[in-house]
């Protein structure tokens, strides 16, 4: 049974003011209802600003990174009307197509636009914060063409990806809600409202798919309607019948001119914008020679795929490449920073491996030296001097390092010479356990064979 799958994407832009006023954008860190105006909160007689510029730009980018084609006809800004308290005027200021006919992992891009955002009303005590009412959103429509809850999260992945590209959205949780469609083979239509995350989608799609198959195997059939993901519980619930475009009643806002958009602006915009992630992965598997996976994970911040490309400069980028995605990627998870969060540099990371290729410390050390700079960020040669961490290779120290690990292993080291080759790692274990990885693996390696071979 076929499900079929589009998504409708809200993203808040990072601009300091409105999308059709001068009120600033934050509405988190202040009272409600302090940064509004007559024209956010839809008072009679008020007359929108013209159009926030910025946020026009960065709409273009968005559909340029997502490889729209941008539209040179006037675009107008019309007026979608429904009731809600979150909805000061009754109606909803959005753009016709600033960008259409995209794609993006195989899927379609019917179109980017602009629009407002609306207040925020919270249903339990009945009060309505219009702070966030005017904040400009970029919207962005897919085709219906991801077939799968788990295809689903990966586009929402990479198009997160993307938004964070181009430096011009906001990043902090919460800023991004996702409307989808949801039908089976044969079935209706159903819209889900509500969703905040990625993690949210995923649950929201599996519930929906599932709940409608199940309706469908017991002969009943799938009401066109609008859902409410609800995240506390991971269901989706009936809210409405679905609305269709005829029931928004969109007409031109008579308040506004359309806009325009320029070949001039289309080829500023392509001067200055960052090179998509999904060309940069392409790029570095071919000019690097790393692999897919690995270049998948170099691009997945913008800041460690322009960090990589410096390493590349000075180091083996292969070298380079796995012990970005084996050793600074756990560090970075497991101090839940992203890697410009972390304050470690290009120069940090060059630095310790230069130090392992030279044969200055061991690459236990150099994980250990990776996770002091995750915590402390700084110059990997002072940590190693600091912490005495450099690799041990006086021969008297070994030897008594290697001599102690025979006594106390007697049993894995007669099973070595009984012929069981794999016994003498567990030997070699208790050598840099002892020498507390300061030691080279190799090294201990031929002693061991020396000395059990006599």
């Amino acid at each position: 049974m076929k499900t079929i799958i589009g998504f409708e994407i809200h993203e808040q832009i990072n601009t300091p003011t409105k999308l059709f006023c001068d009120c600033p954008t934050t509405y988190r860190e202040v009272e409600p209802n302090t940064n509004i105006c007559e024209v956010c909160t839809g008072m009679p007689g008020s007359k929108p600003f013209p159009v926030n510029q910025y946020a026009i730009d960065a709409a273009i980018e968005i559909a340029m990174m997502l490889n729209c084609e941008i539209i040179k006809d006037p675009v107008y800004i019309q007026r979608k009307h429904y009731n809600y308290p979150d909805l000061p005027s009754g109606y909803q200021r959005t753009s016709l197509p600033i960008g259409k006919n995209g794609n993006l992992l195989g899927v379609g891009i019917w179109e980017v636009h602009l629009e407002e955002d609306p207040g925020k009303y919270d249903p339990v005590t009945g009060k309505v914060d219009y702070n966030r009412s005017g904040v400009p959103l970029v919207e962005i429509v897919t085709a219906p063409e991801i077939y799968s809850a788990k295809d689903g999260r990966n586009f929402m992945r990479e198009l997160v990806k993307v938004l964070s590209y181009t430096g011009k959205v906001r990043t902090e949780g919460g800023t991004m809600r996702m409307d989808t469609n949801i039908s089976l083979e044969g079935g209706r239509r159903v819209e889900i409202k509500n969703i905040n995350s990625i993690r949210g989608a995923y649950k929201a799609l599996n519930f929906e798919i599932t709940r409608q198959k199940n309706l469908m195997k017991r002969g009943k059939s799938v009401k066109q309607e609008t859902r409410a993901f609800l995240e506390s519980q991971m269901i989706t619930k009936a809210m409405r019948a679905k609305e269709e475009a005829d029931d928004y009643r969109y007409i031109p806002d008579p308040d506004i001119p359309p806009l325009l958009v320029f070949d001039e602006k289309i080829e500023s915009i392509r001067a200055i914008m960052q090179e998509a992630p999904h060309l940069k992965e392409e790029r570095f598997a071919h000019d690097y020679g790393v692999k897919a996976d690995d270049a998948n994970i170099l691009a997945s911040e913008l800041e460690l795929a322009n960090a990589f490309e410096k390493i590349a400069k000075e180091v083996d980028p292969k070298f380079a490449a796995n012990w970005i995605r084996d050793e600074l990627k756990r560090v970075l998870l497991y101090n839940k920073k992203t890697f410009k969060e972390s304050g470690i540099r290009h120069k940090h990371i060059v630095g310790l491996l230069k130090m392992m290729q030279r044969g200055e410390i061991t690459a236990k050390t150099g994980q250990k030296v990776i996770e002091i700079m995750g915590e402390k960020p700084g110059d990997p040669q002072k940590i190693v001097e600091e912490l005495g961490m450099g690799k041990i290779t006086k021969n008297d120290v070994l030897e008594t390092a290697v001599d102690e690990a025979i006594k106390e292993n007697k049993k894995a080291a007669n099973e070595y010479l009984g012929g069981k080759g794999e016994a003498l790692n567990f030997v070699v274990g208790a050598v840099m356990r002892k020498t507390k990885g300061r030691a080279d693996p190799a090294t201990i390696l031929k002693m061991l064979k020396e000395r059990l071979e006599k």
